[in-house]
């Protein structure tokens, strides 16, 4: 596929968002903001929508649709097929033609089945260059459990924690809660392995919130994560880009207005406060930037994440408290405003991200995909 565009051509985005997702409603906002904000010089944006039931469709009231919750049933729909021959959306129950191909596509689907490598591998196989993230970077950026054991590896400190099926816990009950108890120490955060904006997060004082709150993450996975609490804990973040020399952005300090940083905390009252720059010693500051982008690369991250850090106010002890493929867009998000205090506007971003898309995807494409074996064997 030829990504270099003339002076005159534009460089058309698709734009994918909603989702199957929890997180469906957040990522239409992202969306809206990223659309806003791309160069209608360069950029043709495509909208393509998913609704929760997983129907594609492409339009320009499309997002509107979504936002307002306007029956589109009646609305045609598009799939994007994997095949690198296409390379764009085709109708269904049309004769297979392709519409006109896509350059690149920004996924702004937060969660399962946008943010864990499922959407990453179709767009791989459709041999089309994405915003972000591959397959594996993805996929262990979304599970909690497996990016803390990468993580450990590594050796950048994260919390402790205790990890087990739900299947197995309804069975194993006592034998579990006894394990936890014995190995970590309230307060207890417990949440679903992969699930994002704090859905299906709580905290646990005591047992019976403990026993409450395992029941209240079962919802939105099988997998459960229960982390000890870091005491005065500062939640600090850090936005990294790029993709084999990834950068740090400046770093930012999240405030909650609740006990912790939950899903209304973020989106729904408006009263957290955050500090941009955050206020911290300079090495610590540099520390959490080097843990960052070591993060970032040991999980085989590309393009794009925001790393989330526990720092205890009282002696600067750093841990790493999760890593994020696709981070919020929004206008309140903290990864684009942590780059605008870097330095790099929001559009400038966009564009950064797009560039980065495209130059991953044409040193891939350098690869070898077939090989001729000395004897034909295989006849």
């Amino acid at each position: 596929m030829n990504n270099k565009k003339t002076a005159n051509e534009k460089i058309r985005v698709g734009i994918i968002f909603g989702g199957r997702s929890v997180e469906h409603e957040v990522s239409l906002v992202s969306a809206a903001s990223v659309i806003d904000a791309l160069d209608k010089n360069k950029y043709d944006a495509v909208p393509i929508g998913i609704d929760p039931t997983g129907r594609w469709l492409s339009s320009s009231e499309t997002l509107r649709m979504f936002k307002e919750k306007i029956s589109t049933e009646n609305e045609p729909e598009q799939i994007l097929l994997p095949d690198p021959q296409k390379r764009s959306l085709v109708a269904i129950g049309s004769s297979g033609s392709a519409g006109k191909p896509i350059d690149v596509i920004f996924p702004l689907i937060h969660g399962t089945y946008g943010e864990d490598g499922s959407l990453q591998g179709l767009l791989e196989l459709a041999d089309i260059p994405y915003v972000g993230a591959g397959v594996l970077g993805s996929a262990v950026g979304m599970d909690k459990v497996i990016q803390k054991e990468l993580l450990q590896q590594a050796r950048i400190p994260v919390t402790p924690s205790v990890w087990f099926i739900f299947d197995i816990y309804k069975t194993q009950k006592k034998k579990i809660i006894s394990e936890i108890e014995r190995k970590l120490k309230y307060p207890l955060f417990i949440k679903p392995a992969n699930s994002g904006s704090s859905v299906g997060i709580s905290k646990a004082a005591c047992r019976k919130e403990l026993l409450d709150s395992i029941e209240q993450a079962a919802l939105f996975d099988r997998k459960i994560l229960v982390e000890q609490g870091v005491k005065n804990a500062r939640e600090i973040e850090c936005s990294v880009l790029g993709n084999d020399e990834p950068a740090a952005s400046v770093l930012g300090e999240i405030v909650p207005s609740n006990d912790f940083y939950d899903y209304d905390a973020k989106y729904v009252d408006g009263k957290t406060t955050e500090f941009i720059p955050a206020k911290l010693p300079k090495q610590i500051a540099k520390k959490i930037q080097s843990y960052a982008i070591s993060a970032f690369r040991v999980l085989d991250c590309s393009g794009l994440a925001r790393v989330d850090f526990l720092v205890n106010r009282k002696i600067n002890k750093i841990t790493l408290n999760e890593i994020n493929t696709i981070p919020g867009f929004t206008s309140i998000s903290m990864y684009p405003k942590l780059w605008q205090a870097s330095g790099l506007s929001y559009p400038d971003l966009l564009d950064k991200l797009i560039r980065l898309a495209i130059e991953r995807h044409e040193a891939k494409k350098k690869l070898k995909t077939t090989y001729q074996p000395k004897n034909k064997w295989y006849k």
